[in-house]
């Protein structure tokens, strides 16, 4: 029986170090980075400069596969299904803690078969209005829409989309009435509140700020916790009325479930050193967006915080997707 035992302990020893020394040589090829977007937008393009850095702090590539469809759903399943060691990963963003909210039925669940490893990087939203609308200021379009309810309208890039969860957020949480109107891209929208069709929109510093800066278009308020250095006289939404509001954009890595944390925390280390190095800081910050490089920890608390927030949204403005 002594012997047995000790066979057995013997062999646990051998497969624990095994594991432990598999763990410490990861990685030993090359990793996949699965996106729920088409290549060449903007969050590709973040995932891609991330990609490129930390693939060198790895000593590894990261090969980015573009898998877009039903709303982010067919990525993420992919990869809550793969093997949990670190070598299928997925980039997705807050269209991870919405989609739970507006549909009832996954192949995978949120909040068990993935796990967070960091977020890279962060957009926050501008709210902009048409130089029609009878205000230029957030406060005043506060003021407006309390005065006449249900006559203003804003845009968005779908039912569903972050800025229109988003602005449904703002909204219930100031007590007023704006009438949504979904469009199919940030594009077609953006095009109607140049035209004047509509009054309002989230969208980011990047495809905004030239408008604004030819007069096309008011800067109303950023949706972040913090004013931008790129526009440090633009007040947070936050300080004008709305402690703790936030619209932000985040880009985040994710792992099957199992991945032991050691690779969890290998990955992390080189997310957050590739969030430092000067020429992604540089490249990003000068379009509006904030390098993170974020802990598992924080990420975890994000998507915590959010996937109840979204719910409970869903269900008071009765959100359903078309």
């Amino acid at each position: 029986m002594r012997r047995t035992m000790s066979v057995l302990t013997a062999v646990l020893g051998l497969v624990l170090a095994s594991q432990g020394h598999a763990r410490a040589d990861y990685p030993d090829k090359p990793i996949r980075l699965v996106l729920p977007f088409p290549a060449g937008g903007a969050v590709d393009i973040v995932a891609r400069m991330f990609a490129a850095k930390m693939a060198d702090d790895l000593g590894k590539p990261i090969v980015i596969e573009n898998k877009a469809g039903a709303g982010g759903i067919i990525a993420t399943d992919t990869v809550a299904k793969a093997p949990p060691d670190g070598y299928t990963l997925l980039l997705t963003t807050p269209n991870h803690t919405i989609i739970p909210a507006l549909q009832p039925s996954l192949p995978y669940d949120t909040e068990k078969d993935l796990v967070p490893v960091s977020v890279i990087a962060e957009v926050p939203e501008v709210l902009v209005s048409h130089p029609s609308a009878p205000f230029s200021t957030f406060a005043g379009f506060v003021a407006h829409a309390k005065k006449s309810p249900g006559l203003l309208n804003y845009a968005s890039a779908g039912t569903g989309t972050l800025p229109h969860v988003t602005m449904e957020l703002l909204l219930r949480r100031m007590g007023i009435e704006v009438a949504h109107i979904p469009y199919r891209g940030a594009a077609p929208a953006m095009t109607d509140l140049l035209a004047g069709v509509v009054q309002l929109k989230l969208d980011t510093y990047t495809t905004s700020n030239p408008h604004v800066a030819a007069g096309k278009l008011h800067m109303l308020g950023i949706a972040s916790r913090h004013r931008s250095k790129l526009m440090p006289n633009t007040p947070t939404i936050a300080e004008m009325g709305l402690p703790g509001y936030e619209g932000i954009l985040w880009i985040a890595i994710l792992a099957p479930a199992g991945t032991p944390q050691a690779i969890i925390d290998k990955l992390a280390a080189a997310s957050a050193k590739a969030a430092r190095a000067p020429d992604i800081v540089k490249r990003l910050q000068r379009d509006g967006v904030e390098p993170v490089g974020g802990t598992p920890s924080e990420l975890a608390t994000l998507i915590a915080r959010e996937l109840p927030q979204w719910r409970e949204l869903a269900k008071a403005a009765n959100i359903k997707l078309q």
